[in-house]
């Protein structure tokens, strides 16, 4: 297994200063990195705050957590948890307001190029998937018990997958033969159910592409923590913080921007009672602006091609 080290110098973070310049606008105030990683975007964070200036970090990654605690900074410090528990973490330390939230969602590189944590069919490894490898159902684990049902339901919803209901099918009759085979244990093996079930492949793309997004969604509850976070994070920003969110994917990017637009918008007049528009309260939140990757950037980094960053600042008190 790569050292923390070694990991850290795999990773190159998307949009690095584009977050950074969105988010700092203080250089006393009180930070959150919803997703540490490897530290990029924290790292250029702290470089950015005076002496008076603080970062709390977040990642359920233990690899990511040794990398965290090489920063010896008096004013970061790393939480080895999900960002879902924000209210907690700043209920506990008293603190009521904070200048900013930093959210890059999604999957590093060295969590993709490690065989052994099971997040890509690239490689052949054990089909793992969790983000925290300390708790919680890995997918094998839960493939071996979830009904034809759920997994349908996950691979369709979270995958976006057509094909969804041939490969939950697919993936039940292998678990009919686990006497014989053995338990399904293993990426690879995934990987090929999910090719001979998907009719019509995408060109470009492996066939087990949105399978793999779909189970390591549902087994980290991505997109669930995704949505209380950013409900944490609006209530907890100071009037003039920003919320800055990286997605990769269009189920994420679609969350964050109906997220942002409601409480960017007026609330709705029911033109039955005598209310008039001006005795409305004012949205509290205000869209600053939506950034891709620039073409240099995918150069260098095709994994940022995807990448859509949304910014939002808060203008309520």
């Amino acid at each position: 297994m790569a050292s923390a080290m070694d990991t850290k110098l795999q990773h190159r973070t998307v949009l690095l200063s584009e977050a950074v310049d969105a988010l700092v606008t203080r250089a006393d105030g009180l930070y959150v990195d919803g997703t540490f990683g490897r530290g990029g975007h924290s790292r250029a964070v702290l470089g950015r705050l005076g002496a008076g200036g603080r970062l709390i970090g977040f990642d359920k990654d233990p690899q990511a957590i040794a990398v965290a605690r090489e920063i010896a900074d008096a004013r970061f410090e790393i939480v080895h948890d999900s960002f879902a528990t924000l209210a907690d973490v700043l209920a506990a330390r008293g603190i009521e307001r904070v200048s900013g939230v930093l959210l890059d969602l999604g999957v590093s590189s060295p969590q993709i190029d490690d065989p052994s944590r099971g997040f890509s069919f690239r490689f052949d490894g054990p089909l793992d998937m969790r983000m925290d490898t300390t708790r919680g159902e890995s997918a094998a684990d839960w493939l071996a018990h979830a009904t034809q049902q759920e997994l349908t339901r996950v691979i369709r919803d979270y995958g976006e997958e057509r094909f969804a209901v041939q490969i939950a099918k697919a993936l039940v009759a292998r678990r009919a033969e686990c006497e014989r085979l053995g338990p399904l244990v293993t990426t690879g093996e995934l990987a090929q159910i999910v090719a001979r079930a998907v009719k019509t492949r995408e060109k470009g793309q492996d066939p087990a592409t949105r399978t793999f997004q779909a189970i390591r969604i549902h087994v980290n509850q991505e997109l669930a923590e995704l949505q209380v976070v950013l409900q944490t994070a609006f209530a907890a920003l100071e009037q003039g913080g920003r919320l800055v969110v990286i997605s990769f994917h269009s189920l994420e990017d679609r969350i964050v921007k109906r997220f942002m637009q409601s409480q960017a918008s007026a609330p709705a007049l029911d033109r039955r009672l005598p209310i008039r528009a001006a005795d409305l309260p004012a949205p509290a939140l205000r869209i600053v602006r939506r950034v891709f990757a620039s073409d240099d950037e995918v150069a260098a980094n095709p994994r940022a091609r995807s990448a859509v960053m949304r910014v939002a600042e808060r203008i309520a008190p």
